[in-house]
């Protein structure tokens, strides 16, 4: 059966690992201890089919070790050598804001409850590389739902956690910390945004984002906001961290748009990232490929404007 949430991709699109089981991962926790009996699950895993012969297989290396995560560093590799420090047990997120339920709730309770299903989707940098990469999480709508939004609410904002004595690139002010990403509650609510806990079946290494990150796919990587604390539900547009940094380069929807440069470089192609091909672009896909899923989002919106 064709995952409509995965655009075509499909295993071959992704290196396989020793330690993935190449099948859904389904955890259909217990509700106990979390009050969240009787919420209606994930929508189900899908297997995928049909993968573009212009999509090049990303590694577990290459998935783990070039990242951005300026809490540990601002080069590629500060990450992977520095997020080691980092303590993801325990860990709890407070929901908070325009809620019936909020509350601090601890990440293994939430991960209980939630269905964990698997998602391969492609994910494009705006600094114009990608990758496509194979999460394990939940729906964020689900967690939502259960939060029970408030009539009225019309966003959601998320706040990564802040402890620089372990996160050592918090002691500098490359921005102004904690990092904070928003999305508008219809974005938040499509079933394409997830709550990721995983990377090939395995928990999510501490250098992209563990234990619990944001992955939109449809937007630039960094509205994907990681190891996140808080989530608020507000009737006002949250502030985020690179909008405040730089209104002019990252607006607050950030959506892949080939047609829209960036400033500084042009937006209509990519370098792709594993493979040996990094210096090999290939064309940007409007909506990273997933114009058909997401477009009617933003009906009537002047791309160019709300970028």
């Amino acid at each position: 059966m064709a995952n409509r949430w995965t655009n075509t991709l499909s295993h071959s699109d992704v290196t396989s690992h020793s330690a993935f089981m190449n099948r859904r991962q389904l955890i259909a926790g217990a509700a106990a201890g979390f009050g969240l009996a009787g919420v209606a699950g994930a929508s189900s895993a899908q297997e995928a089919a049909g993968a573009p012969e212009e999509l090049v297989p990303n590694s577990w290396d290459d998935i783990t070790q070039y990242n951005n995560f300026y809490e540990f560093g601002t080069g590629k590799s500060d990450p992977v050598n520095n997020a080691h420090a980092l303590t993801t047990s325990p860990w709890s997120v407070e929901i908070a804001g325009m809620v019936n339920n909020p509350g601090t709730y601890d990440i293994d309770d939430i991960k209980a409850a939630m269905t964990i299903e698997e998602r391969i989707y492609r994910f494009r940098c705006v600094e114009a590389w990608s990758m496509v990469i194979p999460w394990n999480g939940f729906e964020l709508a689900d967690f939502l739902e259960v939060a029970g939004v408030q009539e009225g609410a019309k966003y959601v904002a998320f706040e990564t956690l802040y402890r620089p004595e372990e996160m050592s690139g918090q002691r500098f002010p490359s921005i102004d910390w904690p990092y904070v990403e928003g999305l508008r509650l219809d974005e938040a609510m499509h079933p394409l945004t997830l709550m990721a806990t995983g990377i090939y079946g395995k928990d999510l290494p501490n250098q992209n984002g563990a234990p619990l990150r944001l992955v939109v796919p449809w937007k630039y990587g960094f509205k994907s906001i990681k190891s996140i604390v808080k989530i608020t539900l507000t009737d006002k547009e949250p502030p985020t961290s690179w909008n405040k940094a730089n209104a002019r380069e990252y607006g607050f929807y950030s959506n892949v748009n080939p047609e829209v440069s960036h400033p500084r470089w042009s937006q209509a192609s990519e370098r792709v990232v594993g493979g040996g091909l990094f210096n090999q672009r290939i064309p940007t896909l409007k909506f990273n490929g997933y114009e058909d899923e997401v477009a009617g989002l933003y009906e009537g919106m002047d791309l160019a404007k709300f970028f």
